[in-house]
């Protein structure tokens, strides 16, 4: 059964996004910046695509809510603790950036904060608890985002 508490204000944030930018049109980029976008969308897909893998092939738990069953500290993990949401909020952001309306950049903010309060602190006691001072150790060394 699916959860249906996995972060699904992400795809609900790209779809607002997009209407809201015909319904208050306030464009604030100027082309051919916002074409950098498409670089942070890139990257937010392969970081997405890569920590899927790296789930898949270690038979770890993906699920935020749910008791983690391995600690990854490799492939992307080795430079952020949430590549993952880091991916989606990339892709948020390159959206954001090549639609070029002001409104759109509310909804990466909208995530982030979403996401830290919600999200990352159950997954963050949850590996606390399982891994404690192996995972504290990783804490220490990896920044949550970047």
């Amino acid at each position: 059964m699916k959860d249906s508490t996995q972060p699904p204000i992400y795809f609900i944030s790209l779809l607002i996004l997009t209407v809201l930018t015909f319904v208050i049109p306030i464009k604030i980029i100027i082309k051919p910046y916002n074409y950098f976008g498409i670089i942070l969308i890139l990257f937010g897909i392969i970081m997405n695509l890569w920590t899927d893998q790296l789930f898949k092939k270690t038979h770890t738990n993906v699920k935020y809510h749910k008791i983690p069953n391995k600690l990854i500290v490799s492939g992307p993990f080795k430079f952020s603790r949430n590549p993952m949401y880091l991916g989606m909020l990339a892709i948020l952001l390159g959206v954001a950036i090549i639609i070029g309306n002001l409104i759109s950049f509310i909804f990466p903010i909208i995530f982030i904060i979403i996401i830290n309060k919600k999200h990352i602190s159950t997954e963050e006691k949850n590996m606390e608890k399982t891994f404690g001072k192996e995972y504290l150790k990783y804490k220490n060394k990896v920044r949550r985002w970047i």
